[in-house]
Order: C-alpha cells, then sequence, then structure tokens
C-alpha cells in the first residue's frame, strides 16, 4: 500500500488520531517571529488545511524508485481542467480569491513529479518532459529545485515528504566525494541523486551527483546552503525541533559551516566561488564573489545559528558564525550596494590609491563601468551588485541575489525597499511579459564569447544569459510580502497565469522581454510549477513568509556613513 493516503483517508484520520494543524510561524526562536500585520491589505482569514491531492492514491501515480507513468501529454495538460475548485487545497475555497484553474493543475503535476525510496517520496524529480527524447538528469531530485516544492508542501501541511529529503540528503552527505582523483569537502551536499531499481533483488538504491557528473564538473555551493535554510523551514512550519536537533543534522550542519568558515588567504568576509556552482550552472563571469553565493550565505549563517545547540561544538560555531555575520553584514551592504548616488560616486573614482585611507578600494577603473549602467539606473532605488572583487565590479543585475538578500535582512530596510523600487521603476527590463529576469543585462557579441566560451545554450536573452525564469516568482512574491507591497507580487503573477499553463510550464523563457519559450527550455518543469504554486499560497497566507523570512539583526549595525572624500 502507497505510504501517501487519499483525502477522504486523511480527513478521517484527523479526526480519528487528533492530526495536529500546523502553524507555519511555528517558532525555533522567539525573536525570529516576525509582525506580519502590516503585510496583509485584506482581512486576515482563518484557514483549514487540508491535503491537496485528489480521490486517486499516490500509488495510483507513482512507480516506486523512479515517478509516476502517465499516459499521454494530453492527460497531463488537461488534468486541471476536470477538477473542481473543491478538490484543490481547501484554503483557497475558503479564501476571498477566486481559485485559477492552474492552480488545480499545478498540484496534480506536481504530486506526478514524486519520486518514492523504498515506499516513501523522497522529493520532486526536476522535469517531466516526455516530449524530450534526451533525459539527460532531469530525472534527478536535485537539491535546490527541490526547494520550492519542500515549500508548497509545507504551506499544504505536508511535512512528510520533506523531512524524507532532508534525511536522504544528510545521509548522502556522509559518502566519499571524488572528482577524478580528487576527494571534496567531508561538507559538500549532493547537487542532486537518483533512485534507482533493482527488479532481481526488489530493492532501490540512491545515486548521488556531487558534480562529478555535471556540465563543467563544479561542485554545488548552494546545496548545503539551501539545506540549512530548508530544514529550518521544516521546524518553523511544523514546530519540530527533534530532527534539527538529531545527531545527522547537528552533524551535517557542522560540516557545511565548517567548510565555508574555513579561514585561508582571503582578505574578504565573502565566499570565494567558481563559475557554475550556484543555479547559475553554466560560465556566465560569475566567478570570485557571485551575490547569489554571498546572500545564500548570509541567510544560512543565521539559520544555522537559530538550530545550532548551545553544547561544546555548536558554541564554537556559534561564536564563529556570530563574527562572520558582523563582518559579511558589514561588507555587503558597504561595497556591494550600488544606487544612483554611490554610482556617481565610482564614476569619479581616483586609482592607484594606497594604505588605510584609499577611498576606491578595490582599485576600479572608472572606465570599466560599462554604458548601458548610466541609463538603467534610475535616480530612485538600487540593488546590490552581481560581483566585487579587485579592480572589477560585475554591476549586472541577479535577482536571486537580491530577493535572498530582502528575506535574509541582508539588505537593510532602506535598501529592501530601493530593491523594490528598482523592480517598478525598470519593470518593462526585469519583469517583462514573464517573470522574472534572472540577470540583467545579457551578454552579447565579443563579451558573450569571451565570458560563456561561446556557450550555445547561453546565448543573448537565453537560459542564465537574460532568460526569464517562472521560478523565481516565488522568491518575488516573498520579497514584495515582506517589504509591504503584495500588489506588486499580483501583477507578475497575473503575467505568469496568462501563459504559463498554455506553455506547459516551461523552465525557462527567452528574449528581452521573456516572450519565447525558451529554446532548449524543458517543459512540466517542477520547480516553475510548484514556484507558482508557494507563490499564490504566499499572497493567500502571508503568515507562511515565516518560514522563508528573517527579520532585522538590530546588533548587525548597517554601514558606516561614507567621508566627505566619497562624494568629493
Amino acid at each position: 500500500m502507497s505510504p501517501w493516503r487519499t483525502v477522504e483517508a486523511m480527513e478521517a484520520g484527523r479526526e480519528t488520531t487528533g492530526m495536529m494543524k500546523v502553524d507555519s510561524l511555528a517558532s525555533i526562536s522567539e525573536a525570529e517571529d516576525l509582525d506580519l500585520t502590516r503585510l496583509l491589505d485584506r482581512p486576515r482569514l482563518r484557514i483549514e488545511r487540508k491535503s491537496s491531492f485528489d480521490e486517486r492514491s499516490f500509488s495510483d501515480h507513482l512507480v516506486p524508485g523512479i515517478l509516476q507513468a502517465v499516459d499521454s501529454h494530453d492527460s497531463m495538460m488537461t488534468l486541471g481542467g476536470i477538477k473542481s475548485a473543491l478538490d484543490s487545497p481547501a484554503s483557497w475555497a475558503q479564501n476571498s480569491f477566486e481559485p485559477h484553474p492552474m492552480v488545480a493543475e499545478a498540484w496534480d503535476a506536481l504530486q506526478r513529479s514524486i519520486v518514492l525510496f523504498r515506499g516513501q517520496p523522497v522529493g520532486t524529480i526536476a522535469a517531466y518532459d516526455h516530449a524530450s527524447e534526451e533525459v539527460l538528469n532531469y530525472d534527478q531530485v536535485f537539491v535546490r529545485d527541490f526547494v520550492p516544492s519542500a515549500l508548497a508542501f509545507l504551506m499544504n501541511g505536508e511535512p512528510e515528504i520533506v523531512k524524507n529529503f532532508l534525511m536522504k540528503t544528510v545521509y548522502l552527505q556522509g559518502w566519499e566525494k571524488r572528482v577524478d582523483r580528487f576527494k571534496l569537502g567531508q561538507g559538500v551536499m549532493p547537487a542532486s541523486f537518483k533512485v534507482t531499481h533493482d527488479p532481481k533483488r526488489k530493492t532501490d538504491n540512491l545515486v548521488a551527483d556531487f558534480g562529478e557528473s555535471a556540465i563543467g564538473r563544479v561542485a554545488p555551493v548552494d546545496s548545503g546552503f539551501w539545506w540549512i535554510i530548508l530544514l529550518r523551514a521544516y521546524t518553523k512550519s511544523t514546530g519540530d525541533l527533534t530532527l534539527a536537533e538529531s545527531t545527522d543534522c547537528q552533524r551535517g550542519m557542522r560540516l557545511i559551516l565548517a567548510l565555508c568558515l574555513s579561514e585561508g588567504f582571503d582578505t574578504f568576509p565573502t565566499l570565494l566561488c567558481a563559475d557554475g556552482c550556484s543555479m547559475v550552472d553554466r560560465r556566465l563571469g560569475v566567478y570570485g564573489y557571485p551575490i547569489e553565493i554571498q546572500a545564500l550565505f548570509f541567510m544560512t549563517l543565521r539559520c544555522a545559528l537559530s538550530m545550532l545547540k548551545q553544547d561544546a561544538e555548536g558554541k564554537e560555531f556559534i561564536e564563529r558564525i556570530v563574527k562572520r555575520l558582523h563582518a559579511l553584514s558589514y561588507h555587503m551592504r558597504s561595497y556591494f550596494w550600488l544606487d544612483f548616488q554611490q554610482l556617481n560616486v565610482i564614476y569619479r573614482y581616483k586609482t592607484e590609491e594606497y594604505s588605510h585611507t584609499a577611498v576606491n578600494k578595490f582599485n576600479v577603473i572608472p572606465d570599466s563601468i560599462p554604458d548601458w549602467i548610466f541609463d538603467f539606473m534610475p535616480t530612485r532605488g538600487g540593488y546590490f551588485i552581481g560581483n566585487v572583487s579587485p579592480a572589477r565590479m560585475d554591476f549586472r543585475w541577479f535577482a536571486l541575489g537580491n530577493c535572498i538578500a530582502i528575506l535574509s535582512s541582508l539588505a537593510t530596510p532602506e535598501q529592501a525597499s530601493a530593491i523594490m523600487d528598482l523592480l517598478e521603476e525598470r519593470w518593462e527590463e526585469l519583469v517583462g511579459e514573464m517573470p522574472l529576469k534572472i540577470a540583467y543585462p545579457a551578454l552579447e557579441s565579443h563579451e558573450w564569447r569571451i565570458v560563456t566560451g561561446c556557450d550555445p545554450k547561453n546565448t543573448r536573452w537565453s537560459y542564465h544569459n537574460g532568460g526569464s525564469w517562472p521560478v523565481l516568482l516565488w522568491l518575488f512574491t516573498a520579497a514584495c510580502i515582506k517589504t509591504g507591497r503584495p500588489q506588486i507580487a499580483r501583477r507578475a503573477i497575473d503575467l505568469a497565469e496568462s501563459r504559463l499553463s498554455k506553455d506547459g510550464w516551461p523552465e525557462y523563457y527567452d528574449g528581452k522581454l521573456g516572450r519565447y519559450i525558451g529554446k532548449q527550455a524543458r517543459k512540466f518543469q517542477t520547480w516553475s510549477i510548484s514556484g507558482y504554486l508557494v507563490a499564490k499560497m504566499l499572497l493567500e497566507d502571508p503568515s507562511h513568509l515565516g518560514m522563508i523570512s528573517l527579520e532585522e539583526d538590530k546588533a548587525m549595525k548597517p554601514p558606516i556613513k561614507r567621508s566627505s572624500s566619497w562624494s568629493a
């Protein structure tokens, strides 16, 4: 029998077993609780949650070890059309919002992406696009890809799959990891894993990829960060402290932290990274100190700080985290932040400055400032730029890093508001017709050839090079809600609802405005589906934000004001 029960059985189980309704604000620490009253522009509704799944059990959809079989492409496309609103999560029927037909379809597609390991759900595959002849690794469970799926399950009161995923990935972390003859650090989390089934022995096995099979052979720096962030989200959602406090999870966190807090030659508190180590998984000139990794690093440190035990080993890491957080927040808020005023300061930089009195600390040559930034930068708004290192500033906009900066409170309240201002001022460039540009602007011509190595997938306005990614909708929505601008998120969701389902839930869109389905985009990309669901549920019940948002730490002082030499 499938470990997952039908809706009727689950509802009956609540009556007989006294299953407790979980609250997404169940706190790890009372100090982390959020005041969300300012986020609501409508009366708060009390919402009872039930399973999102229809009368069929999971055994009808899933094959243990891999994924479900779907009869035809048409059957998958029309599932949402035959379901009534009552078959989708109960909260939609009780909410003041009319449930969009896409919601039921999205839940059906999400449940069909679930992978079983020895009869238990352990994650969701990256994509189910049987129209594509090449499976590649899209039939695997990716750590970063599963995060929005996990949040959707948590928000809908389905924590079992998230708990199983967290336990399986921390188990895989303990494996010996080698690429050719080189051994990776103990703390490295897998980029993905696959469940294989042995029909003779009738057993399931896990096969993990730590980067040794990836294009470019780069280990995923962000996997460990997402794992810790998701562990906190699970704990906040369920109120269950036992998983985070377990020996395995405490050790898993310490191994990840030991890897990224190690001392070396670097003079910056930021984390030095190679190209291809995060969501931008191909060469795109983000080597060095990419904003995405720094924001995730900051959020991870804060999440770990709330979950580490106060034992001998835990206290040592807590002390190191606190010191690093103060240095990292100062560095990022001071040197990665760009607005109109600061752009004008950089434009007037003097070079070859020496000693502690230097203003242009990284010796950035003003002539290296790209022409596009002068027209792009509005007088109202700002953002964290893509990268800062010696003689280099990458002025590109990266959506994920800026959204995480808001959610983690790496951005001060003033900076978070400025990021939202920029998005409103430059809506056409950064949102367009399909939310959301992963990076802006695209690299073109000679610059594209040099920076990407003539990558045929990352051509201009495609994939990571200026493509539009629907999965970013959940991060954008969360940032909008946290900054008190839910109406902006609604506008973006309306854009997505006009196309996503009709286009078959593609992985990404191409073009300056995101008008075209990506040239190599997979259909029924799971995180496009779950990203939409999470965005909808966040708008429906903003208290879910507590799972993925951290309030500002008053102990982290904002950057000191510039001396007069900065604007001289």
